[in-house]
This record gives C-alpha cells, sequence and structure tokens, in this order.
C-alpha cells in the first residue's frame, strides 16, 4: 500500500488524501462545515478498474479502523429504475434507439435521454434512492452513524442522462449528517470546475471538497 501522499499516481495521491482525512479520531474531516459533509474524489474515466481497487483498500482500511461503509451503486440504482417500468416499457424503450440511432446516433441519444431523465433527474429521482439507502441505515443503526461513510460509485453509467453535481444538490440534508464520498469520473477544470467524464461542459457549482 502506498503510504506516500507525495509519490504515487494523481488517483493514489487523491485517495491518500482522502484515507487521511476520514480516518480521524475526532471524526472525518472531508468538509469544513459541519452540516455539509460532502466530498468528490475525482479520477480519469480511463482509470475505473484502478479507482475500484482503490476504493476496495480504501474500504478495507475503513472497516479495520472501526467505520461502516455503505457502498452505493448508481448503475445499479439506474438499472433498477429502468425495469421497475415494466418489461414492456424497456422493449418499446430499446426498440425506438434502434430505429432514432439508425437515422443518426446523436438524434437516438437525445430520445433515450429524453426518455431516461424524467426517472432518474430531480430530487425523487437517483438521489431518493441513494438518501433512501443511507436514511434507512442510519434509522436501523443509530449507534455507528457517526462511525459511517457512504461511498457512491459507477457514476459513469449515469452519462449522458445525469449530472452528478445535481445528485450532491438533491443529497443535501437528506443523509442523515452521514459522510458522503461520490466518486467522479471526469476532468478537473481550475480549483473547483469538473468536467463529467470529461466531455459535459465544465460545471463550476461544487460546494465539496475535491480530492
Amino acid at each position: 500500500m502506498n503510504t506516500n501522499a507525495n509519490t504515487g499516481s494523481p488517483l493514489q495521491q487523491a485517495m491518500h488524501a482522502l484515507r487521511s482525512d476520514l480516518i480521524q479520531e475526532d471524526g472525518p474531516r472531508i468538509s469544513t462545515m459541519r452540516n455539509y459533509r460532502f466530498a468528490i474524489l475525482q479520477y480519469e474515466p480511463r482509470d475505473e478498474f484502478r479507482l475500484r481497487q482503490e476504493v476496495r483498500r480504501l474500504h478495507s482500511d475503513l472497516v479495520s479502523n472501526g467505520w461502516m461503509v455503505l457502498s452505493i451503486n448508481l448503475q445499479k440504482l439506474l438499472l433498477d429504475r429502468v425495469r421497475a417500468q415494466g418489461d414492456d416499457f424497456v422493449s418499446r424503450l430499446i426498440e425506438r434507439e434502434r430505429r432514432t440511432a439508425g437515422k443518426s446516433i446523436d438524434r437516438g441519444l437525445r430520445d433515450l435521454q429524453s426518455r431516461l431523465g424524467p426517472l432518474i433527474e430531480g430530487p425523487e429521482g437517483i438521489a431518493a434512492d441513494c438518501s433512501r439507502i443511507i436514511s434507512d441505515y442510519a434509522e436501523q443503526h443509530p449507534e455507528t452513524v457517526d462511525r459511517t461513510v457512504a461511498i457512491i460509485g459507477r457514476a459513469g453509467a449515469l452519462y449522458p442522462f445525469f449530472r452528478s453535481s445535481a445528485l450532491l444538490r438533491h443529497l443535501d440534508g437528506r443523509t442523515c449528517n452521514v459522510p458522503v464520498v461520490l466518486l467522479y469520473p471526469g476532468e478537473r477544470c481550475g480549483e473547483k470546475g469538473l468536467s463529467f467524464m470529461g466531455v459535459v461542459e465544465p460545471d463550476s457549482d461544487y460546494r465539496p471538497r475535491i480530492y
């Protein structure tokens, strides 16, 4: 394991800094605001599999230091929402995407985005699913809330249907004060700007600390 914050890849350095700020005797230090306990770990989309390895190490370190870790998979939440619409909806969605993409890939993507967007956007979309997972755990295990962290990953599955900046905005105030770390595939643009998947127009509307 790399224990030197000044060596290793940018991903390893960011993970080292995050690990150090999480594992503190007086609680996590990922934010200077007590009631806003969010952080973003930015990584290059091409490093997805390396990121998963680092997250497994972080998970192990946290558990060995007495932490509970909630792993939230955004890809699974997206697929669950699509499947909940029924087999007919999925079949029609696939067939329509094939037809429209056959005429224009961009047109097919826009049409798919218009149909999936309403399922996952807004405060009652994917953000509500994340909030429910965290809140349910907090209600069932109130004694461990102060030693729990939620790690939200597989955000790339939401591209191009959803912006992760909106996810964190809709989660604000709905996590029972459990620290939340969003694993963000994209590019950093300046001090506070991020471009989702390195493709979407940079967004600087981020309050959390970016690692």
